[in-house]
């Protein structure tokens, strides 16, 4: 397999997962306050929504680059 069918397939993998999903979290430390040895951190938790039209773009990239990939000149 080469490596343009490789980006293909996850190219269509990230599109799929992504219209599925629709978002993903995670969690950020940031240092609030430090006094001396004392430290305090807060976790804030953030969300990534991602966009329908990203998601579909990604797939019809990936698909394109599979179905032109093995034609060659």
């Amino acid at each position: 397999m080469n490596a343009v069918k490789l980006v293909a397939i996850v190219l269509i993998a990230a599109g799929t997962l992504g219209l599925a999903y629709g978002s993903f979290s995670y969690t950020k430390n940031t240092d609030a306050v430090k006094l001396g040895p004392v430290e305090f951190t807060l976790k804030e938790k953030e969300t990534v929504d991602i966009p329908v039209w990203a998601s579909i773009g990604a797939i019809v990239a990936g698909a394109g680059l599979l179905l032109f990939a093995g034609k060659k000149n």
